[in-house]
C-alpha cells in the first residue's frame, strides 16, 4: 500500500486511556491520520473505533517502543503506508514507586528505558525524516519528577531528568532545520481511572472543584504547541490545575 500524498499523520507512543488517547482524537479531528502505540493492541481498538466514529482516521500498531527495529520499522512503514510523519509525541510512562532502599537494577534499567530510552529511539527516527521536509513538531510528555525529583521515586525522575535533557538538546539542534521540539510537565492528577480507582476521596474532593486535569484540556495544549507559528516557539510548557502547589 502507498501513502496518500494529501495524509499526514501523528504518532503517539503511550496511547493511553488518558492523555495520549485524548491527544489521539484532538490530531484527528483537524484531519491528521492518529497512528496509536501500545505493547498491548487490543485496548487501541476502543480508541480507533471511537476516532473513526466521529468521522476520523486511525491505525493502531503493538510495539515495543525500547526496541530499535520496532521503532524503526513503524515509522518506516507510516511514511510508506500512511504518510508524511507530522507530529510525534512521545507519551509513554513509567511511574513506578519504590524506595531507593529496595529498588532493583533491573526495575531501575527498566524504568529508564521506558520513560526516557524509547524517547531517544522514536524522536531520532522521527527527525530523520522530519529534517529532510524541514518541518515537523516532536513532543515530550513530561512530569513533576521532570524538574524536580521526589521521595521513593529516584527512578521515574532519573529517567524524567534524562528525557527533559533530551527534549532540550534536540531542541537546540533541530529548531534551525525546521522542527519543533517541545516538552510539556504535568504537574498534577489527571482524571484517570487509576486515580479514580486509587485516590478515590481526592478525586472526589477535586473534582468538584475542577482540580483534576483532564485530558481532554491537556490535549488542547498539544494542538496549541503543534500550531503554533515558528517565530513564537514554545520549548517548555507546564500544566497544573490552579489549586495544585508547586
Amino acid at each position: 500500500m502507498n501513502a496518500e500524498t494529501n495524509n499526514k499523520a501523528v504518532l503517539i507512543i503511550g496511547a493511553g486511556e488518558g492523555n495520549g488517547s485524548a491527544i489521539a482524537k484532538r490530531f484527528a479531528r483537524e484531519g491528521y491520520v492518529a497512528c496509536v502505540v501500545r505493547r498491548n493492541a487490543e485496548p487501541l481498538q476502543e480508541l480507533v473505533s471511537a476516532i473513526e466514529s466521529e468521522g476520523g482516521r486511525a491505525r493502531a500498531f503493538a510495539i515495543d517502543a525500547r526496541k530499535e527495529e520496532a521503532i524503526v520499522d513503524l515509522i518506516d512503514q507510516i511514511e510508506r503506508e500512511i504518510g508524511p510523519l507530522e507530529v510525534l509525541v512521545f507519551n509513554a510512562g513509567a511511574n513506578v514507586p519504590s524506595s531507593i532502599l529496595d529498588e532493583t537494577a533491573k526495575k531501575y534499567f527498566k524504568i529508564w528505558e521506558m520513560a526516557c530510552f524509547a524517547g531517544f529511539l522514536s524522536a531520532r527516527e522521527a527527525a530523520k525524516r522530519m529534517v529532510t521536509r524541514k518541518r515537523g513538531t516532536i513532543i515530550f510528555t513530561g512530569a513533576t519528577a521532570s524538574v524536580r525529583g521526589g521521595a521513593n521515586f529516584a527512578a521515574f525522575a532519573g529517567a524524567k531528568h534524562a528525557l527533559r535533557a533530551l527534549a532540550q538538546s534536540m531542541g537546540r539542534e533541530l529548531g534551525p532545520r525546521g522542527i519543533h521540539v517541545a516538552h510539556v510537565v504535568i504537574d498534577g492528577m489527571v482524571d484517570t481511572a487509576f486515580i479514580r480507582d486509587n485516590f478515590p476521596k481526592v478525586y472526589t474532593d477535586r473534582m468538584d472543584k475542577e482540580g483534576i486535569m483532564l485530558p481532554e484540556h491537556i490535549a488542547e495544549n498539544y494542538w496549541y504547541l503543534h500550531s503554533q507559528p515558528r517565530d513564537a516557539w514554545t520549548f517548555e510548557l507546564d500544566l497544573r490545575p490552579y489549586m495544585e502547589t508547586w
